[in-house]
Protein backbone atom coordinates (compact mmCIF):
# COMPACT_ATOMS: atom_id res chain seq x y z
CA UNK A 1 0.00 0.00 0.00
CA UNK A 2 3.26 2.24 0.06
CA UNK A 3 4.47 3.60 -3.33
CA UNK A 4 8.62 2.55 -3.10
CA UNK A 5 9.26 6.09 -3.94
CA UNK A 6 7.87 7.37 -0.70
CA UNK A 7 9.77 8.68 1.88
CA UNK A 8 8.38 7.88 5.74
CA UNK A 9 9.85 8.75 8.44
CA UNK A 10 11.05 5.22 10.58
CA UNK A 11 9.20 7.78 13.94
CA UNK A 12 5.54 8.22 11.83
CA UNK A 13 2.51 6.15 12.82
CA UNK A 14 0.56 5.06 10.25
CA UNK A 15 -3.33 3.76 10.59
CA UNK A 16 -4.28 0.44 9.08
CA UNK A 17 -4.69 0.23 5.35
CA UNK A 18 -3.44 3.75 4.68
CA UNK A 19 -2.13 4.08 0.99
CA UNK A 20 1.08 6.01 -0.03
CA UNK A 21 1.44 7.55 -3.51
CA UNK A 22 4.61 7.86 -5.07
CA UNK A 23 6.84 10.76 -3.91
CA UNK A 24 5.08 11.64 -1.13
CA UNK A 25 7.31 12.24 2.24
CA UNK A 26 5.74 11.85 5.51
CA UNK A 27 7.78 13.38 8.59
CA UNK A 28 8.42 11.76 12.09
CA UNK A 29 5.92 13.40 14.26
CA UNK A 30 2.87 12.46 12.09
CA UNK A 31 0.47 10.17 12.86
CA UNK A 32 -2.37 9.45 10.34
CA UNK A 33 -5.32 7.72 10.81
CA UNK A 34 -6.93 4.40 9.25
CA UNK A 35 -8.12 3.79 5.40
CA UNK A 36 -6.60 7.30 4.60
CA UNK A 37 -5.03 7.99 1.22
CA UNK A 38 -2.05 10.28 0.38
CA UNK A 39 -1.90 10.94 -3.11
CA UNK A 40 1.73 11.37 -4.78
CA UNK A 41 3.81 14.53 -3.90
CA UNK A 42 2.08 15.26 -0.51
CA UNK A 43 4.46 16.37 2.13
CA UNK A 44 2.99 15.44 6.01
CA UNK A 45 4.81 17.77 8.06
CA UNK A 46 4.99 18.98 11.70
CA UNK A 47 3.43 17.68 14.80
CA UNK A 48 0.35 16.34 12.92
CA UNK A 49 -2.38 14.59 14.48
CA UNK A 50 -4.50 12.97 11.27
CA UNK A 51 -7.63 11.05 11.65
CA UNK A 52 -9.63 8.18 9.71
CA UNK A 53 -10.33 8.01 5.98
CA UNK A 54 -8.95 11.34 4.81
CA UNK A 55 -8.14 11.63 1.42
CA UNK A 56 -4.72 13.92 0.50
CA UNK A 57 -4.58 14.63 -3.52
CA UNK A 58 -1.56 15.65 -5.25
CA UNK A 59 0.48 18.20 -3.96
CA UNK A 60 -0.38 18.94 -0.63
CA UNK A 61 1.21 20.12 1.76
CA UNK A 62 0.12 20.19 5.84
CA UNK A 63 1.44 20.80 8.53
CA UNK A 64 4.41 22.96 7.66
CA UNK A 65 5.69 25.66 9.58
CA UNK A 66 2.94 28.59 10.04
CA UNK A 67 3.67 31.63 7.80
CA UNK A 68 4.06 34.16 10.45
CA UNK A 69 7.36 36.02 11.48
CA UNK A 70 6.85 35.51 14.87
CA UNK A 71 7.18 31.67 14.59
CA UNK A 72 10.54 30.61 16.43
CA UNK A 73 10.34 27.15 14.48
CA UNK A 74 8.64 25.12 17.98
CA UNK A 75 7.40 21.76 17.09
CA UNK A 76 3.75 23.32 17.02
CA UNK A 77 0.55 21.39 16.21
CA UNK A 78 -2.02 20.70 13.66
CA UNK A 79 -5.15 18.29 14.55
CA UNK A 80 -7.42 16.78 11.50
CA UNK A 81 -10.21 14.97 12.28
CA UNK A 82 -12.00 12.14 9.92
CA UNK A 83 -13.41 11.39 6.40
CA UNK A 84 -12.02 14.83 4.73
CA UNK A 85 -10.96 15.53 1.33
CA UNK A 86 -8.03 17.96 0.49
CA UNK A 87 -8.41 18.68 -3.39
CA UNK A 88 -4.61 19.56 -5.25
CA UNK A 89 -2.08 21.65 -4.04
CA UNK A 90 -4.14 22.59 -0.65
CA UNK A 91 -1.83 24.13 2.14
CA UNK A 92 -2.85 24.03 5.74
CA UNK A 93 0.05 25.18 8.09
CA UNK A 94 0.31 24.47 11.86
CA UNK A 95 0.25 26.94 14.87
CA UNK A 96 2.23 29.39 15.73
CA UNK A 97 3.06 28.73 19.32
CA UNK A 98 3.34 25.08 20.68
CA UNK A 99 0.41 26.01 23.63
CA UNK A 100 -1.82 26.57 20.67
CA UNK A 101 -3.40 24.07 17.57
CA UNK A 102 -4.83 24.24 13.93
CA UNK A 103 -7.99 22.62 13.67
CA UNK A 104 -9.87 20.83 10.97
CA UNK A 105 -13.01 18.96 11.96
CA UNK A 106 -14.52 15.89 9.29
CA UNK A 107 -16.52 15.49 6.75
CA UNK A 108 -14.65 18.96 5.19
CA UNK A 109 -13.86 19.24 1.40
CA UNK A 110 -11.11 21.65 0.77
CA UNK A 111 -10.64 21.71 -3.01
CA UNK A 112 -7.44 22.93 -4.65
CA UNK A 113 -5.73 25.58 -4.29
CA UNK A 114 -7.55 26.54 -1.08
CA UNK A 115 -5.22 27.78 2.25
CA UNK A 116 -6.02 27.36 5.98
CA UNK A 117 -3.71 29.60 7.82
CA UNK A 118 -1.92 28.63 11.31
CA UNK A 119 -3.95 29.03 14.44
CA UNK A 120 -7.73 28.42 12.36
CA UNK A 121 -10.10 26.88 13.70
CA UNK A 122 -12.28 24.71 10.89
CA UNK A 123 -15.70 22.55 11.96
CA UNK A 124 -17.39 19.76 10.24
CA UNK A 125 -19.33 19.59 6.72
CA UNK A 126 -17.43 22.77 5.25
CA UNK A 127 -16.85 23.63 1.78
CA UNK A 128 -13.82 25.39 0.98
CA UNK A 129 -13.72 25.74 -3.06
CA UNK A 130 -10.66 26.51 -5.18
CA UNK A 131 -8.37 29.40 -4.31
CA UNK A 132 -10.36 29.93 -1.12
CA UNK A 133 -7.87 31.38 1.85
CA UNK A 134 -8.24 31.61 5.48
CA UNK A 135 -5.65 34.05 6.75
CA UNK A 136 -4.77 33.22 10.42
CA UNK A 137 -6.64 32.72 13.49
CA UNK A 138 -9.57 32.88 11.82
CA UNK A 139 -12.86 30.64 12.43
CA UNK A 140 -15.15 28.87 10.15
CA UNK A 141 -18.07 27.24 11.99
CA UNK A 142 -19.98 23.97 10.99
CA UNK A 143 -21.76 24.29 7.31
CA UNK A 144 -20.53 26.90 5.99
CA UNK A 145 -19.54 27.23 2.11
CA UNK A 146 -17.36 29.60 1.13
CA UNK A 147 -16.61 29.89 -3.17
CA UNK A 148 -13.54 30.01 -4.80
CA UNK A 149 -11.54 32.93 -4.59
CA UNK A 150 -12.51 33.87 -1.82
CA UNK A 151 -11.04 35.52 0.97
CA UNK A 152 -10.96 35.27 4.85
CA UNK A 153 -8.92 38.17 6.80
CA UNK A 154 -7.22 37.17 10.25
CA UNK A 155 -9.37 36.73 12.69
CA UNK A 156 -12.07 36.79 11.33
CA UNK A 157 -15.20 34.73 12.19
CA UNK A 158 -17.53 32.95 9.53
CA UNK A 159 -20.76 31.65 11.60
CA UNK A 160 -23.00 28.63 11.20
CA UNK A 161 -24.68 27.77 7.53
CA UNK A 162 -23.48 30.79 6.09
CA UNK A 163 -22.13 31.29 2.59
CA UNK A 164 -19.91 33.69 0.93
CA UNK A 165 -20.42 34.50 -3.30
CA UNK A 166 -17.21 33.92 -5.37
CA UNK A 167 -14.61 36.15 -5.10
CA UNK A 168 -15.99 38.05 -1.60
CA UNK A 169 -13.97 39.39 0.89
CA UNK A 170 -14.64 39.87 5.06
CA UNK A 171 -12.28 41.27 7.47
CA UNK A 172 -15.64 41.47 9.82
CA UNK A 173 -17.72 38.37 11.21
CA UNK A 174 -19.77 36.75 8.99
CA UNK A 175 -22.95 35.94 10.89
CA UNK A 176 -24.92 32.75 10.58
CA UNK A 177 -27.25 31.29 8.02
CA UNK A 178 -26.03 34.65 5.90
CA UNK A 179 -24.77 35.68 2.51
CA UNK A 180 -21.94 37.34 2.02
CA UNK A 181 -21.03 39.42 -1.14
CA UNK A 182 -18.61 41.66 -2.05
CA UNK A 183 -16.64 43.14 0.23
CA UNK A 184 -17.68 42.96 4.18
CA UNK A 185 -21.95 42.97 2.81
CA UNK A 186 -24.61 40.77 3.36
CA UNK A 187 -27.52 40.32 1.15
CA UNK A 188 -30.02 38.40 2.79
CA UNK A 189 -30.44 34.37 3.97
CA UNK A 190 -28.89 31.50 3.03
CA UNK A 191 -32.67 30.07 2.19
CA UNK A 192 -31.13 27.51 0.44
CA UNK A 193 -28.64 26.14 3.05
CA UNK A 194 -31.10 26.11 5.82
CA UNK A 195 -34.02 23.91 3.43
CA UNK A 196 -30.72 21.46 3.07
CA UNK A 197 -29.88 21.60 6.79
CA UNK A 198 -34.15 20.81 7.61
CA UNK A 199 -35.06 24.04 8.70
CA UNK A 200 -38.96 24.54 8.71
CA UNK A 201 -40.41 27.31 6.69
CA UNK A 202 -41.57 28.91 9.90
CA UNK A 203 -38.48 28.54 11.10
CA UNK A 204 -36.49 30.36 8.19
CA UNK A 205 -39.62 33.00 8.06
CA UNK A 206 -38.55 33.81 12.39
CA UNK A 207 -34.82 34.13 10.75
CA UNK A 208 -35.74 36.28 8.13
CA UNK A 209 -37.59 38.77 10.83
CA UNK A 210 -34.82 38.47 12.90
CA UNK A 211 -32.25 39.18 9.52
CA UNK A 212 -34.25 42.44 9.17
CA UNK A 213 -34.26 43.44 12.64
CA UNK A 214 -30.57 43.59 12.84
CA UNK A 215 -29.59 44.86 9.67
CA UNK A 216 -32.29 46.63 7.87
CA UNK A 217 -33.78 48.48 10.78
CA UNK A 218 -31.49 51.12 10.88
CA UNK A 219 -30.30 50.69 14.46
CA UNK A 220 -27.13 50.21 15.61
CA UNK A 221 -25.83 46.45 15.72
CA UNK A 222 -25.43 47.15 19.36
CA UNK A 223 -28.96 48.68 20.11
CA UNK A 224 -30.75 45.80 17.31
CA UNK A 225 -29.06 43.03 19.01
CA UNK A 226 -30.77 43.79 23.14
CA UNK A 227 -34.27 44.61 21.35
CA UNK A 228 -34.16 41.80 19.21
CA UNK A 229 -33.21 39.44 22.23
CA UNK A 230 -36.48 40.05 23.96
CA UNK A 231 -38.57 39.07 20.92
CA UNK A 232 -36.49 36.25 18.91
CA UNK A 233 -36.08 33.34 21.60
CA UNK A 234 -35.58 30.13 19.20
CA UNK A 235 -32.17 28.04 19.50
CA UNK A 236 -31.16 29.24 15.86
CA UNK A 237 -32.23 33.13 16.90
CA UNK A 238 -30.24 32.35 19.75
CA UNK A 239 -27.24 31.40 17.76
CA UNK A 240 -26.97 34.26 15.40
CA UNK A 241 -27.40 36.92 18.52
CA UNK A 242 -24.79 35.11 20.32
CA UNK A 243 -22.15 35.47 17.52
CA UNK A 244 -23.38 39.07 16.89
CA UNK A 245 -23.07 39.66 20.56
CA UNK A 246 -19.57 38.85 21.31
CA UNK A 247 -17.83 40.45 18.02
CA UNK A 248 -14.45 41.89 18.32
CA UNK A 249 -14.27 42.76 14.84
CA UNK A 250 -17.94 43.97 13.99
CA UNK A 251 -20.07 42.48 11.47
CA UNK A 252 -21.12 42.52 7.96
CA UNK A 253 -23.64 45.38 6.86
CA UNK A 254 -26.04 44.47 4.92
CA UNK A 255 -25.84 45.97 1.64
CA UNK A 256 -29.83 46.19 0.76
CA UNK A 257 -29.70 43.84 -2.00
CA UNK A 258 -32.61 40.76 -1.81
CA UNK A 259 -31.51 38.72 -4.39
CA UNK A 260 -30.22 36.05 -1.69
CA UNK A 261 -33.46 35.97 0.20
CA UNK A 262 -36.86 33.54 -0.59
CA UNK A 263 -39.89 34.62 -1.05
Amino acid sequence: MIHPTASIHPQAKLGTNVRVGPFAVIDAAVELGADCVVGPHVYLAGVTRIGAGNQFHAGCVIGDAPQDLKYKDEPTRLVIGDHNVFREHVTVNRATKVEDTTVVGSHNFIMANAHIAHNCVVGNHVILANGALLGGHATVQDRVFISGNCLVHQFTRVGTLAIMQGGSAVSQDLPPFCIATGDNTICGLNAVGLRRAGFTSEQRLELRKLYHALFRSGKNIREAVQVAQAIFTSPAAKTVLEFVAVTKRGVCSDSGARHGEEE
